[in-house]
């Protein structure tokens, strides 16, 4: 997540594509891939494009993995399948980032944020406290307990599903995580400033879980002036646990957004 992505070639990610209406993107969590999203089925109302995003399914493991260079792959890529496209940007977790980062810098009729905080420097601390981890043998152990502790209300199914798919890479992870590791708070501030940066007039739908609470709902409004905030059930994987009440939402806000 550094704030240097011009410096990196775009990829065309690994990818698949079905549906018929207007060009809608899925972007996945960390560790998980494409296949994340089998229970979500959007083909009905929309083109759906969904990606595995640089390090992770089938797409080539390569640095950089800030926000920006991961956004130019999946602007590569839909410049690869639809030319010209304006998107909508649905992105969960690690996709969430993505998906602003997108609207930040190329055409987007809508973003979609499932479950990410963009106010990282709240993490910072956090993740820092985890690097002696992240770098020794036990960084499967880690990854595995931090999932579980945001499982909440996940049915057990789709628990065992997503954890059959995840693939933990190390180089991965820690190159996701490097801003909060490696900047300091001043620079981190930079970074999130340059990834946070949505035009007044793209819709944003926040559909949190492990809702952060009122201040980051202020900040994020400050920030995002178009911010549509909802908290739903207890869990990283609202749109998992209830996943008609996901498609039906994602499909009235893009009506209600003018497609």
């Amino acid at each position: 997540m550094t704030g240097t992505p011009d410096t990196a070639a775009p990829l065309v990610l690994a990818h698949d594509i079905s549906g018929s209406g207007p060009l809608l993107v899925l972007i996945h969590g960390i560790t998980e891939n494409r296949a994340a999203w089998d229970p979500i089925d959007l083909t009905p109302d929309f083109e759906v494009l969904r990606v595995d995003v640089r390090g992770h399914g089938e797409s080539p493991v390569e640095e950089p993995f800030d926000p920006l260079t991961l956004a130019a792959d999946v602007h590569a890529t839909v410049e690869a399948v639809r030319p010209g496209a304006v998107p909508i940007i649905v992105g969960h977790s690690m996709g969430g980032i993505i998906a602003t980062a997108y609207g930040s810098r190329y055409p987007v009729r809508a973003v979609i944020n499932v479950d990410q905080a963009l106010a990282l420097g709240d993490m910072q601390a956090q993740v820092k406290k985890m690097e002696p981890l992240l770098k020794s043998p036990l960084f499967p152990v880690l990854v595995g307990q931090v999932f579980r502790s945001m499982r909440g209300v996940l049915p057990a199914e789709q628990n065992t599903r997503l954890k059959k798919l995840r693939r933990p890479r190390r180089e991965v992870v820690l190159g996701v995580w490097a801003p909060m590791l490696k900047q300091t708070p001043e620079e981190l501030a930079k970074t999130v400033d340059e990834t946070v940066a949505i035009p007044d007039d793209v819709p944003y739908l926040v559909i949190a879980g492990l809702d952060p609470g009122a201040e980051y709902v202020e900040w994020l409004r400050g920030r995002v002036p178009s911010l549509t905030y909802e908290v739903w059930e207890k869990t990283h994987y609202p749109h998992l646990v209830e996943p008609e009440r996901f498609v039906a939402r994602v499909k009235g806000f893009a009506t209600a957004s003018g497609e």
